[in-house]
């Protein structure tokens, strides 16, 4: 895949944005990466998103810029110049992906039927947007369209919301989602940054969905293990288990038979996804320990320790089942 599509996996949501005062344009892309989504689809809906592009392309250049209701060829071009990254499309017009292809520019266009689906395979294509996601039939459409084509990704667009994200991002063959419930016109045209960066960090954590799991704590050998999980269990009544390296009582305490990582134990915290939850705290400057990575029969990534400790204690993440 596309390095610039494994990018926007990665971050789930892309804001789609309609720019009618260029001056707004760079405030807007900051509030949105201080609230985690470093992502934006600058629609060319107006005649200030090819400027808006520009401004945001030269003075925050981490941000991953995208254009937006591209119908021409020639928009491809002033997008790309511009400093555009990727390009979005309504529908699926062969000449404008056919340009993108040749030139090697990650194209999504709008397909919402399976002719659509197979034109945008004849190119190559590896994602493709489904628009209007919610009125052309939501996810059960997605999840019946797409049986025949297992290697598609799909981008939903249109009716996507803080509401429903959850359950479009659970199924495997959803790229990202595009939205704007965080960028809504009111916000960006009244100046309130401050609430677009809110509504951005509550998107994230909606679709991160971060639990506390577990505690985990150090013993120095499996008797001391065991003592401490029977504790729990006079105490509160939670049921001992005893593992291959832990024992746990309940479900909430895990007590390690021979000291692990942490100078106490860990905390596990458990996530949605937990690929995207470590590609966001690797954003705001935290590390995953490669080596501490559990993977399942598939190579799905089920579990991951973080380099840094929090008060003594390793973090440790889990995908949620």
């Amino acid at each position: 895949m596309h390095p610039v599509l494994e990018q926007i996996s990665k971050i789930a949501i892309v804001p789609v944005i309609k720019i009618d005062d260029v001056e707004k344009a760079v405030p807007l892309a900051k509030a949105l990466a201080a609230g985690g989504i470093p992502c934006a689809e600058i629609t060319f809906r107006t005649a200030e998103g090819e400027e808006a592009i520009r401004r945001i392309a030269k003075e925050l250049p981490d941000i991953l810029l995208g254009a937006g209701t591209v119908l021409t060829k020639a928009q491809v071009d002033k997008a790309i110049d511009a400093g555009a990254k990727f390009i979005v499309s309504p529908g699926l017009n062969p000449e404008v992906v056919a340009y993108c292809a040749e030139k090697g520019i990650p194209i999504t266009p709008g397909c919402a039927n399976p002719s659509d689906i197979e034109q945008a395979l004849a190119f190559g294509l590896e994602v493709v947007k489904f628009f209007p996601a919610e009125q052309a039939g939501g996810l059960d459409y997605i999840k019946a369209v797409s049986a025949p084509y297992p290697s598609l990704k799909f981008m939903p667009t249109g009716g996507i919301n803080a509401a429903n994200i959850t359950k479009y991002l659970a199924f495997e063959k959803i790229l990202a989602c595009g939205g704007s419930w965080m960028v809504p016109a009111d916000l960006i045209s009244a100046g309130k940054f401050d609430e677009i960066t809110r509504l951005s960090k509550e998107a994230v954590q909606n679709t991160l969905g971060f639990e506390l799991a577990h505690i985990g704590i150090n013993a120095e050998n499996e008797s001391a293990a065991l003592k401490a999980a029977k504790m729990f269990e006079t105490l509160f009544s939670f049921p001992v288990k005893a593992g291959s390296s832990s024992v746990f009582a309940g479900t909430f305490v895990e007590v390690m038979k021979e000291p692990y990582l942490g100078k106490n134990g860990h905390i596990a915290i458990s996530t949605r996804s937990i690929g995207r939850a470590a590609a966001y705290l690797e954003r705001q400057g935290f590390t995953c320990k490669k080596d501490t990575e559990k993977l399942d029969a598939k190579g799905n990534l089920l579990a991951v320790y973080l380099e840094e400790e929090v008060a003594g204690f390793a973090i440790h993440l889990l995908q949620k089942k």
